[in-house]
């Protein structure tokens, strides 16, 4: 017995064998009833389910799939069972499991059309969203009481205050590991003294504000995405259209404000954090003393290497808010959407950055702040 089904092997009439079923032929039982009639390895010239007692869809379509492997008939059967395996009786599956295979100089260029294709619908919709985004400025421009500012010094509170510690730890670190670095090389040519040059420059020109957009991009770029997204799922984007508020102007254009204004605080204060985490390496580990190491800082390090940074720290916040809402806005369909736009607008964020980056180096140089 197996579960709540027996079967056994009767020899008939015409001299040959006949599969006699008996008991609940369900779903919850048939499973070790078709291992053990599989290792059973004999043909039978019908089957006899006149002592199955209850049967389902499932059960039918085992019968089914014996007779039909065997070329016999089925005896036995109640009004119910005949009805279960005529409503079973064609839902056998010929057809290739697998679909055919695209010969790859076939296969390549069509997704290399979809990727194309894909492309241009991006850059569609990303020049959409930079149209609406500008008609919201200039609506809030010409009525400034429409102007979300609570919402703003939300945003600002969370992108800027709330990340504070995170990014003052990490730039700290950063500068530590700047400075003992360099100050190992340098130690190869007698030019110690210079990781006050390496640490100031480096840190306020590059590492400090690019390290911060990274960071705000994915502490807080994914929020936007997220939170944006969440509320395309549960419609509360369509709910704010319907009754006359502007998602644009309530929803993006306060995390765009925040996002840039704060970037250059962050950014700065970050610089900061990495020249005093230079200036504790270099009195643990160098004999600089702390405050000599900073006064240092002002006469090595050029006036212009500040105002690259500050140059490129609203910039870069505004590439990170950009890419989290209008991945935000993008979101439709289920929740799994929200997850794949979220690491989208981290990645698109990050490498929009480091792009920018690496043109602002070539720029600046060609006017004289290299």
């Amino acid at each position: 017995m197996l579960g709540s089904v027996t079967f056994s092997l009767e020899d008939n009439e015409a001299g040959g064998s006949r599969l006699v079923i008996a008991g609940q032929m369900l779903v919850s039982s048939v499973g070790p009833f078709e291992n053990e009639i599989e290792s059973v390895g004999r043909d039978f010239t019908d089957i006899d389910i006149s002592g199955v007692d209850e049967m389902d869809t499932i059960g039918a379509w085992v019968v089914c799939r014996l007779a039909t492997q065997h070329e016999c008939p089925v005896v036995g059967a109640s009004e119910t069972a005949t009805h279960l395996l005529k409503a079973v009786e064609g839902a056998g599956a010929d057809g290739e499991l697998c679909p055919p295979v695209v010969p790859v100089w076939e296969r390549v260029p069509l997704a290399l059309g979809d990727k194309v294709y894909a492309a241009r619908g991006g850059i569609f919709g990303v020049v959409s969203f930079l149209g609406a985004i500008l008609v919201g400025f200039g609506t809030l421009i010409r009525r400034p009481s429409r102007i979300p500012f609570r919402a703003v010094v939300r945003q600002m509170e969370t992108v800027g205050v709330s990340a504070l510690p995170i990014i003052g730890l990490m730039s700290f670190l950063i500068g530590i590991v700047i400075a003992q670095q360099g100050a190992a090389q340098l130690k190869q040519f007698g030019a110690e003294t210079l990781t006050v040059n390496l640490v100031g420059r480096i840190t306020l020109r590059e590492l400090g504000v690019l390290m911060t957009a990274i960071m705000v991009a994915g502490r807080s770029g994914s929020a936007f995405a997220a939170q944006i997204g969440t509320m395309k799922l549960t419609e509360e984007v369509d709910a704010m259209r319907t009754i006359g508020i502007s998602p644009i102007e309530q929803l993006v254009i306060p995390r765009i404000l925040a996002s840039t204004f704060m970037m250059v605080i962050l950014g700065f204060y970050s610089s900061v954090l990495g020249i005093v985490g230079g200036a504790v390496i270099g009195q643990v580990a160098l004999g600089i003393p702390f405050f000599t190491f900073l006064e240092r800082i002002q006469e090595v390090v050029p006036i212009h290497d500040v105002w690259v940074g500050l140059v490129k720290a609203p910039v870069f916040g505004l590439i990170v808010a950009l890419a989290g809402c209008y991945h935000g806005m993008q979101v439709k369909g289920n929740s799994e959407e929200v997850g794949i736009r979220t690491t989208m607008a981290v990645v698109s964020a990050i490498f929009a950055v480091i792009v920018l980056d690496a043109f602002f180096a070539v720029f600046f140089t060609e006017v004289g702040w290299g």
